[in-house]
C-alpha cells in the first residue's frame, strides 16, 4: 500500500471517528448541555474560518467583510422558514411581514418538506451572499491590501446598519428578533453539514481553480505572466469565500435560535479572523481544530475563572466576572508567539500521518 492511500485511509478514519463522536455525545447529553452547543458554534466558526482562509490564505486577498455575508445568510434562512402561522407573531409591528409563503410549508410540511425546506433555504442564503459579492467586489478587488480591508469592513458595516432600517421591517422585522424558525437542536447535523460544506472548499482548492488562486498569492506579476487572469480569478475566491460565508450564517441563525443584526458586527469577524490565524493561515485542518479549541475556550473550558473559587477556607484571588477573558486573551498571545505559522501552518492532516518517518529520514541523512 502506497503512503498516499495510508494517509487517505487514515484520514478517512480520523474524520468517522470525529463523526462517531458527536453522534455517541448526541445521544448521551442532553441538547442543552455545554458539550453540544460548543460543537454546534464550532461547527459553523470552522466553515465560515475554512472560507475566509480560502480567501485571505489561499488567495492573498485581506477581506474583513465576513459578517455582512454571515448576515445576509442568516436573513434569508430566517426570513424563508418562519412559518406562516408564526408571522403574525414575528412580525407584531409589520403586519406580519410582506413574505406570503414558507420554504418548509411550500415542500409540503412535515419533517421531509420541513427538511428540504432548510436547505434550500440555505442555499439562497448561499447565493444572495454570492450575488452581493459580485456586485461589491467589481469595485472594491482593484484595491489591496489594507485599503481592501477596510472597504470590504465598511460594507459589513453599512449593511448592518441598512438591515436594521425600518423600511425594510416587512421583511427583516428592522430591529426586532426573527425566531420561531425550524433549526437542528441535535449536534450532528451541523457537523455533516459543515464538514460536506469544507469538502466541497477543499475540492476548490485542489483544482485548477484553488492552484491559480495560490499563485495569484504567492506572485500577482508571474501568475498573471503565466496567462492567469487576476481579476476573474480574484472575483471567483471572493464569491466563492463569500457563498459559503452566507452558508455559515444561515447555519448560525440555526445555532441561535433568535436573530437580529446587532450581534454581526465587526467583533465576529475579527473573531473569524483570529481563528484563521491561531489554526494556520492556508491549513484548511488548522482552521476546524482551532474554531473547535476557540469556542470551548471561550465558552467552556474557562468559565470557572468567572466563579469564586474557594480552596478549603482559602479564597482564590482575581477570579471574577470577566477574569475569564483575561486568561484567554493572553493564552491567544502565547500561542501566537510561539506558533508564528498558526497552530498547522500550512499543513493539513494527512501531512501529520507521515510527518515520523520524514523526521527519520531527516535525522539519518
Amino acid at each position: 500500500m502506497t503512503m498516499k492511500k495510508k494517509k487517505t485511509i487514515l484520514t478517512i478514519a480520523v474524520i468517522a471517528l470525529v463523526l462517531a463522536a458527536c453522534i455517541v455525545l448526541d445521544i448521551l447529553l442532553p441538547t442543552y448541555h455545554i458539550a453540544i452547543t460548543v460543537i454546534k458554534k464550532a461547527s459553523v466558526y470552522a466553515l465560515v474560518a475554512v472560507s475566509m482562509n480560502l480567501l485571505n490564505g489561499f488567495t492573498g486577498l485581506f477581506s474583513l467583510g465576513q459578517a455582512g455575508f454571515m448576515l445576509l445568510g442568516a436573513y434569508a434562512y430566517a426570513v424563508l422558514t418562519i412559518p406562516m402561522a408564526k408571522r403574525p407573531i414575528v412580525y407584531q409591528y409589520f403586519d406580519g411581514g410582506a413574505l406570503t409563503f414558507s420554504l418548509p410549508e411550500v415542500f409540503g410540511g412535515g419533517a421531509v418538506g420541513e427538511f428540504i425546506g432548510m436547505m434550500v433555504a440555505l442555499l439562497i442564503g448561499g447565493i444572495l451572499a454570492a450575488i452581493v459579492a459580485y456586485l461589491i467586489g467589481l469595485p472594491v478587488l482593484r484595491l489591496k491590501s489594507d485599503y481592501l480591508a477596510i472597504a470590504t469592513l465598511g460594507f459589513a458595516e453599512i449593511l448592518r446598519a441598512f438591515f436594521q432600517w425600518n423600511a425594510l421591517g416587512p421583511i427583516t422585522n428592522g430591529s426586532n428578533l426573527l425566531k420561531s424558525y425550524p433549526a437542528f437542536s441535535h449536534a450532528t447535523p451541523y457537523v455533516v453539514l459543515g464538514g460536506l460544506m469544507i469538502a466541497i472548499i477543499l475540492l476548490i482548492i485542489n483544482s485548477t481553480y484553488g492552484r491559480a488562486f495560490k499563485a495569484i498569492r504567492d506572485d500577482e506579476v508571474a501568475a498573471e505572466a503565466m496567462g492567469i487572469n487576476l481579476a476573474k480569478h480574484k472575483r471567483m475566491s471572493f464569491i466563492t469565500s463569500s457563498f459559503f460565508a452566507g452558508i455559515g450564517g444561515g447555519m448560525m441563525a440555526m445555532y441561535m435560535g433568535a436573530i437580529a443584526a446587532a450581534p454581526f458586527k465587526s467583533t465576529l469577524t475579527y473573531e473569524i479572523l483570529l481563528i484563521v490565524v491561531i489554526g494556520g493561515i492556508g491549513s484548511v485542518t488548522g482552521s476546524c481544530i482551532s474554531s473547535f479549541l476557540f469556542v470551548a475556550c471561550s465558552e467552556w473550558w474557562l468559565r470557572f475563572l468567572d466563579q469564586k473559587q474557594m480552596i478549603g477556607d482559602f479564597e482564590v484571588p482575581l477570579l471574577r466576572n470577566g477574569f475569564r477573558l483575561v486568561v484567554f486573551s493572553i493564552i491567544i498571545m502565547i500561542v501566537v508567539l510561539f506558533f508564528r505559522q498558526g497552530i498547522m501552518g500550512t499543513k493539513e492532516l494527512p501531512d501529520l500521518f507521515g510527518r515520523k518517518k520524514n523526521l527519520k529520514r531527516e535525522v539519518k541523512a
